[in-house]
């Protein structure tokens, strides 16, 4: 019998039914994990992939715009909106979404993500296609949504590799959460590379139509929308082979704004496909343009409206003043009238030669036009701006005009007006309260002048009788009426001294163009501007007002215009005559000859020319003598035919004006003065004091008449070599040879002259030779 407990007794237990399952689980087998293996692994790996994602998305944050995406262009337009230049290596400009049209909008979600507005802002099965094809060497593929490219052009680099995908996915995530979908949609389409050279669709919509943003047809925008995808490859005029592609492409397109209903079928069935533009070269700095970039950079800091370094990073649009028409009239006319005159293999000197130019409208203070070298690749400092050449005999105008503000008189008590006498001869010292000074500048070329009127003396720029006439008035007061009509306070080397009188100052052609432009607008001033709108993206600004102030006397002004309009009518400046208007103006030269101007108005334009002499290697200025072939060069010469060249295009269909001058008589011309005369054959003889002369009866009246309008200038002056103009110009002619019409005199005789000739031998080509200061 057997000895094992029976069951229910004392001490038994039952054996343990042997499991199926092991059964099956032997040798190999037993390595098969089981199904509750397979869960738990799976669970593992859904549990590190949820605290990856949650790692990833607390650690990796929103960074800064890459260096690109946050560059743009500066981009600076004519006054008619035309592109004058762009300023940055990244050709790219901001623009609002509300400066994007709807249908060009629309056109991109249909090329890139239909679904962007109603869905996440990743698309995880894109993502894990493109990343398998990277890891298994397949072709790279984006995967991305709109909000996932936007991060990638705007906050990382455009390297396809895990990790930048990976931080892509964290940032989107992110950023749905923190910025509106139409953010992330005027962020994608700033950033997208659109072929040519264009980042964002503001610069695509110029590179390839020419035209803003905003002006953008539904067809054009559909079709800058498919450029998304390969600009390259779809741009038809640099690939036009795939021309057939790019038309399917912007179909496609189409097709999907219909089927979104975004666009009408009919509308979309009319539709042709909008051939863009052929591609221009990048607008660079050479030629003007660079000038002109830098001096409206130049304004804009140094007038405190926008902070250099804020400029530097770009993204200013900013229209300025200049005129395309005036701005080519102006460099046409410097090349004809000068540099074409040049020699610069033959003769050394014709290499120093430099023209500057600046016009300015009298009325609003724009800038409209500037010359600021023969290019700003080859000589990079602008003639216009720069402050360090004497303007010469062009500050005497602002003598005059300080005379009549202030009320002046000569040394024996007599109002200073235009008829006023003085004693113009040759190294007379001038006088300060009866005593010498001993200071007794010499006139251009020695000539004596005897007892001249203060008319003739500008005509003739008489250095004898500015320099007593500066004493008369006061350095001082003479300095403040510059300063008001227009130059800085800052000018170098302008004197509160006698020597302020002869135009030792370096103020610079704009600066002078200010000024005389004061004197057009009958002695209002305001300070001039060369931007009349700035933006960056949707911030507008603030710009200074022109804000005209009467700073002198309107009778000091006009009286200042009378005088000026003999100049040109029978003095210095007779070469402005070509401009067809009426006209006035002042010649200058600079001390040995080493810069010549002329700066002139006419009712609507004030314009300045100066051509001066530099040493390119070395920087030091140099004398003009020989220059073009000339023996010398003066303010009546180059520079007044530069002026009346440019004023003839510049207003060209224009109605001439005259001028509406009222002077209180402090402007009216002698009696006896003729500018087309030979001049007397005896003169007062030479004393220390100008000769005495009542003084007016009475103060100037609140509101004085009229002056007689003086009559145009005339605009059939004969132009073949030799022959005068009625009587000459003190018996010089305007047109001899090189022997001909000088500025100092002559015998009145076609051809002849004492010490002068023609700048050209060609039509108004008196050079005057003899010179001012």
């Amino acid at each position: 019998m057997s000895d094992e407990p029976k069951n229910g007794a004392e001490g038994w237990e039952p054996k343990p039914l042997a499991d199926e399952g092991d059964k099956r689980r032997t040798g190999l087998r037993r390595l098969i994990p089981t199904w509750r293996m397979v869960l738990g692994g799976l669970l593992l790996i859904v549990l590190v992939i949820s605290g990856g994602l949650v790692a990833g998305y607390l650690l990796v944050s929103i960074p800064a715009p890459n260096s690109a995406a946050a560059t743009q262009a500066n981009v600076f337009l004519y006054a008619d909106g035309s592109t004058l230049a762009r300023q940055g290596e990244v050709n790219r400009e901001n623009v609002n979404l509300s400066q994007i049209p709807k249908p060009a909008q629309h056109a991109v979600l249909a090329a890139e993500d239909r679904d962007f507005y109603h869905e996440s802002a990743v698309d995880p099965k894109a993502m894990l296609r493109a990343g398998w094809n990277m890891l298994t060497g397949g072709s790279r593929q984006s995967g991305s949504t709109i909000t996932q490219q936007y991060v990638k052009n705007y906050y990382l680099d455009q390297e396809q590799t895990v990790t930048r995908k990976a931080k892509e996915f964290f940032i989107a995530l992110k950023l749905d959460r923190e910025v509106s979908k139409d953010e992330v949609l005027r962020g994608y389409l700033n950033t997208s590379y659109f072929g040519r050279n264009a980042y964002g669709i503001q610069a695509a919509a110029e590179a390839y139509y020419g035209k803003q943003a905003v002006d953008l047809t539904t067809a054009e925008g559909a079709y800058l929308a498919a450029l998304v995808n390969s600009p390259n490859a779809y741009d038809t005029q640099a690939h036009p082979e795939n021309r057939d592609r790019a038309v399917a492409r912007w179909h496609y397109v189409l097709d999907g704004m219909v089927k979104e209903g975004w666009l009408s079928k009919a509308k979309r069935d009319k539709m042709k496909f909008p051939e863009p533009d052929r591609a221009k070269p990048a607008v660079g700095l050479s030629g003007q343009r660079g000038y002109l970039v830098e001096a409206v950079k130049n304004y804009l800091i140094d007038n405190d409206i926008v902070d250099e370094q804020r400029l530097a990073r770009g993204g200013f649009r900013i229209t300025t003043t200049l005129e395309p028409k005036k701005q080519k009239a102006m460099t046409s006319a410097v090349k004809k009238r000068l540099m074409e005159k040049l020699d610069k293999k033959d003769r050394r000197v014709d290499k120093y030669v430099r023209a500057g130019g600046a016009s300015v409208d009298p009325k609003t203070g724009k800038v409209v036009a500037m010359y600021g070298g023969i290019d700003y690749t080859k000589q990079y400092v602008n003639n216009a701006t720069r402050r360090d050449y004497q303007v010469g005999s062009t500050f005497k105008p602002f003598l005059f005009t300080s005379a009549i503000q202030n009320k002046s008189t000569t040394q024996d008590g007599r109002r200073i007006t235009a008829a006023t006498t003085y004693d113009g001869t040759n190294k007379r010292e001038v006088v300060s309260d009866g005593n010498g000074t001993g200071y007794a500048p010499e006139n251009e070329d020695h000539k004596s002048y005897g007892q001249v009127p203060v008319s003739e003396a500008m005509d003739k720029s008489v250095n004898a009788v500015f320099a007593q006439m500066g004493v008369d008035v006061g350095p001082k007061k003479v300095k403040d009426t510059a300063i008001d009509l227009g130059l800085p306070e800052a000018t170098p080397n302008m004197p509160e001294d006698g020597s302020i009188a002869l135009g030792v100052a370096t103020a610079s052609t704009l600066d002078m163009a200010e000024a005389y432009a004061s004197l057009a607008n009958h002695g209002k001033h305001g300070h001039y501007t060369l931007v009349q709108k700035a933006t960056r993206g949707g911030e507008v600004i603030k710009l200074p007002d022109h804000d005209p102030k009467q700073k002198v006397t309107r009778a000091a002004a006009d009286s200042t215009t009378s005088v000026l309009q003999s100049v040109v009518k029978g003095g210095t400046g007779m070469a402005a005559q070509s401009a067809g208007r009426p006209a006035a103006g002042k010649t200058g030269t600079a001390e040995e000859d080493k810069a010549a101007w002329f700066a002139g108005y006419t009712p609507e334009l004030a314009t300045v020319i100066s051509v001066m002499g530099q040493d390119s290697e070395s920087g030091v200025q140099k004398p003009l003598y020989g220059a073009a072939g000339l023996d010398r060069v003066n303010g009546g010469g180059f520079p007044a035919e530069i002026w009346g060249s440019y004023t003839k295009a510049a207003l060209k269909g224009k109605p001439v004006k005259n001028f509406d001058l009222k002077t209180n008589g402090g402007g009216d011309l002698p009696s006896t003065q003729r500018p087309t005369t030979n001049p007397p054959t005896t003169q007062a003889p030479p004393s220390n004091t100008p000769t005495t002369q009542p003084p007016p009866t009475s103060e100037e009246p609140e509101d004085p008449p009229s002056t007689p309008e003086t009559p145009d200038p005339p605009t059939d002056i004969p132009t073949s070599p030799g022959i005068p103009p009625t009587g000459g110009m003190e018996g010089g002619n305007t047109q001899g040879n090189v022997n001909g019409g000088s500025e100092s005199g002559g015998t009145g005789t076609p051809g002849g002259g004492w010490d002068g000739g023609a700048a050209e031998g060609g039509p108004y080509g008196a050079a005057y030779h003899r010179n001012e200061w």
